[in-house]
């Protein structure tokens, strides 16, 4: 078997273009505390917090002179900041938009007004919400008590403004059970007007909550040189992606508790070379770029 990579034989993956920005909007401050969340997202974890307006417009305004194309938000959850509103809105005047939320904490007037700011524009907001399985049964033992109910309520609000959210679910079942997973989902979207599902499976990422709730990540579970030879980078969230937290420029949204993914206080610092010497870059490899809406990851639209 081979041993794990040492820093001689550890892959680096360039940042070949700055197509996606990410924003950790929130930070790690979120109202659900999920048991498989891999950066511990809680109402108490506050080692990454809030950006401001302000902070987001400096980075929109950096972002035009490196070409990006969309912008991703995520965190913790998107809307408990006081501010989400007022930023999408702004956001939406450089790119296409997608918000990840668990869809719990969600307000028709503030659907309303994102809703005017889209159709106002000429870019696209999506909503990316998770849900983990089509029954309280499979996605509140994971979530938490009513959490399922709570964000069919944001699903419903959602589809009653005209939005279209892609429901996304860590996959805590056998892969055997994806296609009925999908189906049971597919049924229960559509008695919420839902007409045109669309479902996207997740791989976990065995690290923060969720090394704790099953395994972490084997020594072994680790990117070789070798598996890099032809292998497409562009599968890879780093070889086109950044994030911006209140702590600087991260890699990715994945490893903000690695400390070298931490490459600076600008996108201008943050476009260097990264090595794949984390487990979770493992997942990425296996599974393409999650994180984004168009990846290698398991999806069914109907």
């Amino acid at each position: 078997m081979s041993s794990l990579p040492t820093s001689g034989n550890v892959p680096h993956v360039e940042l070949r273009s700055l197509d996606e920005l990410w924003f950790q909007v929130s930070g790690t401050l979120c109202n659900l505390e999920c048991t498989h969340c891999f950066i511990s997202c809680s109402p108490h974890n506050d080692s990454f917090s809030y950006l401001s307006l302000e902070t987001v417009a400096k980075s929109l305004e950096e972002s035009i002179r490196w070409g990006v194309k969309e912008y991703y938000f995520t965190g913790g959850e998107p809307f408990l900041n006081r501010e989400i509103v007022p930023i999408l809105e702004r956001t939406l005047e450089y790119g296409p938009v997608t918000v990840l939320t668990n869809g719990t904490v969600l307000k028709a007037e503030w659907l309303s007004r994102l809703r005017d700011a889209e159709q106002r524009g000429s870019y696209s907001l999506e909503f990316r919400v998770s849900i983990d399985g089509p029954t309280p049964a499979t996605n509140d033992p994971i979530r938490g008590p009513r959490t399922f109910e709570r964000a069919m309520k944001g699903v419903r609000l959602l589809v009653e403004h005209g939005f279209l959210p892609i429901i996304t679910m860590a996959r805590t079942w056998d892969l055997s059970e994806d296609e009925r997973i999908l189906e049971e989902f597919r049924g229960v979207l559509k008695e919420q007007s839902c007409d045109r599902p669309r479902l996207k499976v997740l791989p976990r990422l065995q690290i923060g909550a969720e090394a704790d709730r099953s395994e972490g990540y084997g020594q072994h579970d680790r990117i070789t040189p070798e598996m890099m030879q032809e292998f497409d980078e562009s599968q890879l969230i780093c070889n086109h992606s950044r994030v911006v937290t209140d702590r600087g420029v991260y890699v990715c949204p994945i490893l903000l508790d690695a400390p070298d993914a931490r490459l600076g206080e600008t996108l201008e610092a943050a476009a260097v070379d990264f090595p794949l010497s984390h487990g979770a870059c493992y997942t990425c490899y296996q599974y393409g770029a999650i994180c984004t809406n168009l990846s290698a990851a398991k999806s069914s639209t109907t």
